[in-house]
């Protein structure tokens, strides 16, 4: 998660006294507005729990007020703090800090306590209506949908739930998937968007996993919907002959074996991006990113129109991290000055192992840049479980009320249709991409064989060290 503090607004209390408000952007988006008091007794909190060799330094009180240009200073201070706890292993994924943050979006948002009925989608575009709290978070949200699925409680760590945006025929976007320090509910609503939605999908990316899901029969059913979701927008690669293997399971309603047949696919449980722009192997290279199989896979349209694929292996990559910076624009002028509006633009870099003894840096600029981290990290999280012997089953936490009620009245997973059957006049190829008239893949091999875009053996084993340095 990219934390920052863009921007402060003067603001009047109930009393009609004026405040300077820090506006706190995740993702390039607002979360929450606080004044800085709050943000000191946070500070005050964590130093209390976790004392002083822990906490980042806070900027500190001044007596008279501030002038414009210490407003600023103390707001770019305030943003490395939100950083740097942001980024801390402890103090980050701390109850203290993430209820912090709840409340605060919860009342910037102006949005009381109270009963609602939130929609979640799953990936064949199944509503399941869950009856929640508008102060539930994540968590609560996510288990109230595995109670209204009649999933069992040791497969709901398998599983999350995302913040995509529909995009007509462009198909569907992942923005971000949703995390501990934000309401679900609010997050969605504050968005005054229709285009947005919540989905729930496997948080894997081992297909080993896969084995323990089919095992339920309704893991079996949210696997099964989301496979034929993949493969029907183009994200897995399906040939003819594939395809009508796929299809006769199908029609046989042999779902075990349909996922099976579907794992040895390329670019199965990957997640694709919108087309962006890389700087790898040439600046302002047109760029289609996948995200699985503990790699990102680049399909890079160059200069010279020439087409290539390669993979960059999360166990090559020595770090990363996203930049964000505000980006003015025109509004229809030709002279962005103006315009007071900006926009934000993010960057995700990776420093990568190239060759033995050759380090390289790899820019990607995608307005999805966050998410690609969060990909990124989860796979190193899981393949760090797995090394150490652990398992990515949940934990469920210990409520006052003890476990945590099931609904009783539970939703039927839905089969999907069967596939449609694939055009012959076109290459088998991802769907999204042969949708654009900018980065076309036509032509491309479908095959299982992919060639590197600079030569270079891209495969291979590197230290985990320093991985994992997503956030600024």
């Amino acid at each position: 998660m990219h934390f920052s503090i863009p921007e402060t607004e003067v603001r009047s209390d109930e009393n009609g006294s004026t405040y300077v408000a820090y506006n706190i952007h995740v993702n390039g988006v607002l979360h929450c507005r606080v004044r800085y008091s709050q943000l000191l007794g946070l500070h005050e909190q964590i130093k209390k729990e976790y004392g002083n060799n822990v906490v980042p330094a806070f900027p500190p009180k001044k007596i008279f007020t501030l002038t414009p240009a210490e407003v600023d200073q103390r707001r770019e201070q305030l943003e490395k703090y939100m950083q740097a706890v942001r980024q801390d292993p402890i103090l980050g994924s701390s109850e203290m800090f993430n209820s912090f943050l709840r409340k605060a979006q919860q009342e910037t948002q102006q949005i009381p306590t109270e009963e609602v009925q939130l929609e979640i989608y799953l990936s064949n575009g199944q509503k399941v209506k869950v009856n929640i709290l508008t102060s539930d978070q994540t968590e609560d949200v996510l288990e109230a949908v595995a109670s209204k699925l009649d999933l069992p409680d040791e497969l709901v760590g398998y599983f999350s739930l995302f913040l995509v945006q529909e995009r007509g025929g462009w198909g569907m976007s992942y923005v971000r998937k949703l995390q501990e320090f934000e309401l679900p509910y609010v997050s969605i609503t504050s968005l005054h968007s229709p285009d947005y939605r919540i989905v729930l999908r496997k948080s894997y990316w081992d297909t080993a996993y896969d084995s323990d899901v089919m095992d339920d029969r309704v893991g079996l059913n949210l696997l099964y919907a989301q496979t034929v979701s993949d493969i029907e927008r183009g994200w897995i690669l399906v040939n003819k002959e594939q395809h009508r293997q796929l299809k006769s399971l199908q029609e046989k309603g042999s779902k075990k074996e349909f996922i099976r047949l579907a794992q040895t696919l390329k670019y199965y449980g990957y997640i694709k991006f919108d087309p962006c722009i890389t700087d790898f192997p040439e600046k302002g290279c047109h760029v289609i990113v996948g995200a699985g199989n503990n790699e990102l896979n680049f399909h890079v349209k160059l200069p010279s129109d020439q087409m290539k694929e390669g993979s960059f292996k999360v166990t090559r990559m020595r770090c990363w991290r996203v930049t964000s910076s505000q980006v003015p624009v025109a509004n229809g002028t030709a002279n962005p000055s103006s315009s007071s509006k900006c926009d934000v633009k993010l960057e995700l870099a990776f420093e990568y192992l190239m060759s033995k003894d050759r380090l390289q840096w790899v820019t990607i600029t995608s307005p999805q840049a966050i998410m690609m981290s969060i990909c990124l990290q989860s796979m190193v999280d899981e393949l760090m479980v797995k090394k150490s012997g652990g398992s990515i089953k949940k934990m469920q936490k210990k409520r006052l009320n003890g476990s945590f009620q099931r609904s009783d009245s539970q939703q039927v997973v839905k089969s999907p249709p069967l596939l449609d059957s694939p055009d012959p006049s076109r290459e088998q190829v991802v769907k999204l991409s042969t949708k654009l008239s900018s980065v076309s893949l036509r032509g491309l091999s479908s095959s299982n064989s992919a060639s590197d875009i600079s030569g270079n053996d891209f495969h291979g084993n590197y230290s985990f060290e320093g991985i994992g340095d997503d956030d600024l």
